[in-house]
């Protein structure tokens, strides 16, 4: 028989932890750390090389079966146990404790190098002051006798930023020397960090008001100039026109599900210790669906400004090709001005290379295609700091829509670093190795500078190199691997009944088929089938890394190279070291509770998990003590 017990004394007490202000503020924090730089510069490229509006099929199907249901589990989670990651996964089982630990590692990591890249924001921002832009023009060269020859035989906005902000080695293991004014915007980055989250919740959730939905604002902005740009309409029939054949591609499958998944933030413990300042009444369910439905709308609403803009750059760029041929055809056939426009180009081509061809070959006219200049794709950082700013400098006003723009990235950033730190910082004051006498301030203070004196080593000039390994290594696979435990953890070791009463209780009603068989069944199989898939496209893919050489003969177009052995050590370990404290503290604990057995004093561990089964692992068929944490709070 079981019996009841008291509320062990490690439970926090619900009237002694910060709560949110309102709900509001909690929804709007959980949108703001889901919602990031990814939906600005990431979805919006998926949809252009993967068919356009047919990518929406393969993403709505993993929105449904495999982002709602683990977004729901961990909110539910941490709301129900009211801890951090760390903390709450020993509640459930000390044999899970490694999944709360990777996840924090993995905040860890990635906050490093999140932060650079709002740093090389904060440094577009200030330039964006300028008249004129200071990417818009070739700088003069040393001896004053012409344009700068690197800037010359790329163009200004690739010098700009490959030389002027990060002033890029040609290799990776070229490490350069450290760029004062990175390291400026840095330091500042991370003072706004701790400033807004110098208390937790109690500061981000008043910075999360301006992050969260100014970039809303700016989207609107975008949007509306957007469409009334010549060309927008190129940009976004572009962009939704359907292209069926594509989903036959099992790469468009797996960039939608792994999309959904990292664009969720899921698995890296912010969203769980966002919800554990949550009241354990609260309708978790209702949350779940709506910051994943937000944030896959946010996708689709960025994707128009996006691509209106791509569209008028495009359509500028072919414009420009044919004035470039047309002024040397009016020249070399000595025609009156304006005797060849756009609109007749084509028929004007067709009548000389009739009765001159060898004339019209001697011109070595461009080939001026609209639809190349659509398909030139780009996504993460060459979209913001490449094609978008080089799209800027043609829009009238261009200084206010650079400072707009910047801003918006700015606060879409900022607003995920909360979520990271918060994943970092609430575990660390649940630890019993963090005294208590500790206040916040310092604490979130000795994380920051910590931080940034770690960070610094992405301001060196093959930083954005590191950035990109830190990106694909320490960002992807052990936060598949880390979600896997998750559900599998909640579904088999916690046991799914047991989390269903508990969401029962939360929420008032009983969760319906969909999240149990998703639960307990879709959600493990699409994750190990998305792992699995995303292994093997890394194994067989060299390991390589495109490098910005003006001394490559194939120059501007960026040099192939191989990562040195210690650096693919590096991308080894960042990918497995967040993944190997998922059995490690397992054997730790397997290997203590063996030592431990001979020992008559020694007592079975209670395990207080969300419904309160204190679970002995020995003696599993043994009557189970229940201790309610959910309902004695």
């Amino acid at each position: 028989m079981s019996k009841n017990l008291s509320v062990s004394p490690e439970i926090p007490k619900e009237d002694s932890r910060p709560k949110w202000d309102s709900k509001f503020q909690y929804i709007l924090s959980c949108i703001g750390f889901a919602v990031g730089l990814g939906n600005v510069w990431r979805f919006p490229y998926l949809c252009q090389i993967h068919g356009g509006g047919a990518f929406l099929i393969p993403y709505f199907i993993a929105l449904l079966f495999e982002g709602i249901p683990l977004l729901h589990l961990e909110l539910a989670l941490g709301q129900c146990l009211r801890k951090g990651s760390i903390s709450a996964w020993n509640s459930i089982s000390p044999y899970l404790g490694g999944v709360g630990v990777g996840s924090w590692m993995v905040s860890v990591l990635v906050s490093l190098y999140y932060n650079t890249v709002l740093t090389w924001v904060m440094w577009y921002f200030i330039n964006s002051f300028q008249e004129p832009l200071p990417w818009s023009m070739c700088p003069l060269n040393e001896n004053r006798t012409g344009f700068n020859e690197e800037c010359y035989r790329s163009t200004s906005v690739n010098y700009f930023w490959y030389r002027k902000t990060l002033n890029i080695t040609p290799d990776v293991t070229e490490s350069g020397t450290l760029q004062w004014w990175l390291i400026l915007c840095l330091a500042a980055c991370w003072a706004i960090v701790y400033l807004c989250t110098i208390r937790g919740i109690e500061t981000t959730g008043k910075a999360i008001y301006v992050t969260a939905i100014f970039p809303y604002l700016v989207l609107t902005i975008f949007l509306i100039h957007g469409l009334m740009l010549p060309g927008a309409t190129n940009g976004l029939a572009y962009l939704f026109t359907p292209n069926l054949n594509t989903l036959k591609n099992p790469s468009v499958w797996l960039d939608a599900a792994t999309q959904i998944f990292f664009s969720l933030s899921l698995a890296f413990g912010g969203l769980i210790a966002f919800s554990s300042y949550n009241s354990p009444k609260n309708d978790c369910e209702k949350d779940a669906v709506t910051v994943a439905l937000v944030n896959s709308m946010t996708s689709l609403y960025a994707s128009i400004p996006v691509f209106s803009v791509l569209g008028f750059k495009a359509t500028a760029g072919y414009w420009d090709c044919l004035d470039r041929n047309i002024i040397n055809i009016i020249n070399e056939f000595d025609l009156p001005e304006e005797s060849i426009m756009r609109d007749n180009y084509t028929a004007w081509i067709s009548l000389l290379n009739s009765s001159y061809p060898e004339k019209i070959a001697g011109l070595k006219l461009k080939s001026c295609d609209l639809q190349e200049f659509l398909d030139q794709s780009v996504s993460g950082t060459g979209l913001a700091f490449i094609t978008f700013t080089q799209a800027i400098i043609f829009m009238p006003g261009s200084q206010a829509w650079a400072v707009l723009f910047f801003i918006m990235l700015f606060c879409l950033g900022l607003s995920s670093m909360f979520g990271n730190i918060e994943g970092v910082f609430t575990p660390l004051l649940e630890l019993r190795i963090i005294s208590k006498s500790i206040r916040k301030e310092l604490l979130s203070g000795i994380i920051c500078l910590i931080s940034f004196l770690i960070a610094l080593c992405f301001t060196l000039g093959s930083g954005s190199y590191w950035i990109d390994i830190f990106d694909s290594y320490a960002g992807t696979v052990p936060l598949l691997v880390i979600a896997f435990f998750e559900v599998i953890g909640v579904a088999y070791v916690y046991k799914i009944k047991r989390f269903i009463k508990d969401v029962k209780w939360m929420t008032g009603r009983k969760p319906n088929l969909y999240w149990q068989i998703t639960w307990r069944f879709i959600s493990p199989l699409l994750l190990l089938i998305v792992f699995l898939a995303f292994v093997t496209l890394r194994i067989q893919k060299p390991s390589s890394y495109a490098a910005w050489n003006p001394k490559y003969e194939g120059f501007p177009m960026k040099e192939e190279k191989v990562y040195p052995p210690w650096v693919l050590a590096i991308c080894v370990l960042l990918a497995v070291l967040p993944c190997a404290f998922v059995p490690l503290v397992a054997l730790f604990h397997l290997v203590k509770k063996i030592c431990r057995r001979t020992d008559p004093s020694f007592v079975q561990p209670q395990v207080f998990s969300c419904q309160g089964a204190s679970i002995n692992f020995s003696h599993p068929k043994e009557s189970i003590p229940i201790v309610s944490v959910c309902k004695k709070k």
